[in-house]
């Protein structure tokens, strides 16, 4: 036992030594280096660069971490800003749109009254603009309401226009609204002429885009293209009002294409041209 403890104390003691050396032999090794590096810099300067290079793998390999962190920082801080931009530009987008939807409305309706511009209505006749609604109509009936009743001045009976043509008549009024029966709808019954011949029919409605063509005579000659336009009989309109053109002439049977297209009425005139036949019951319409 004894000796283990000379033993243990002896190998301390000489640690202590050593530990003494070794801070001696490091400040006389940086002593050794700073001369040296005095001496001899060229051999200093690649000693430094070697170790630089063998060490700079590492330090790439430590900084990426750190490169890779601040880079995700600041692809957080550019999608924060592209975020706000978004939603800033977002923002503009939907103002621009409903900019957009007021001039386009504003466009429409500027296009509806130049076309109105287009029909002047006898001196004799009086008429009232008013705005179209809504379409009441569907598969099975063809007609439209507008904002204008009995308090303006509208009348049962009484054309409808557009610049473009005839949209049909006033069928039923109320105090601030109207309904007007299209051309196209199946009770329309319309005593018109055709072409250069000035040939009679009737423009018969059949709840389609194309109106058909009867009692016209076999021997009429009616080509497509051919005008056709109201005649004035029974005294439902007067005569000389643009209906549409012949669009086909098959096995017989003659339809119009109407100058007036349903899906596009915005602004219409109510005419009163002082004609009773439609109210009287001698009307063919």
């Amino acid at each position: 036992m004894k000796q283990s403890s000379v033993a243990l104390n002896r190998l301390g003691a000489l640690r202590g030594v050593m530990q003494r050396f070794a801070l001696l032999a490091l400040v006389g090794a940086s002593f050794a280096l700073m001369l040296l590096g005095k001496a001899d810099t060229v051999l200093v300067e690649r000693a430094r660069t070697s170790i630089a290079d063998s060490v700079a793998p590492v330090l790439d390999v430590l900084s990426r971490p750190a490169a890779s962190l601040a880079q995700a920082v600041e692809t957080v801080r550019e999608f924060t800003a592209l975020h706000e931009e978004n939603q800033r530009l977002r923002a503009d987008n939907e103002r621009l749109m409903r900019w957009q939807m007021v001039a386009r409305k504003l466009e429409a309706e500027n296009e509806a009254l130049r076309a109105l511009q287009n029909f002047r209505p006898e001196p004799e006749a009086s008429f009232v603009s008013a705005r179209v609604v809504a379409d009441t109509g569907g598969a099975f009936a063809h007609s439209l309401l507008m904002l204008a009743g009995g308090g303006d001045g509208v009348r049962k009976g009484q054309a409808v226009m557009t610049g473009e043509g005839l949209v049909g008549r006033v069928a039923e009024v109320g105090r601030r609204t109207s309904r007007v029966l299209l051309i196209t709808d199946i009770n329309s019954r319309i005593p018109v002429m055709v072409g250069e011949g000035r040939q009679r029919a009737i423009m018969a409605g059949e709840n389609t885009d194309r109106p058909r063509l009867i009692y016209l005579p076999a021997n009429a000659g009616v080509v497509p293209g051919d005008l056709v336009v109201t005649s004035g009989a029974a005294g439902a309109f007067p005569q000389g009002l643009p209906v549409g053109v012949v669009a086909s002439v098959e096995d017989g049977v003659v339809r119009v294409a109407p100058y007036v297209q349903r899906d596009r009425l915005e602004v219409v005139q109510a005419v009163d041209y002082g004609l009773s036949g439609i109210l009287s019951g001698t009307a063919l319409e």
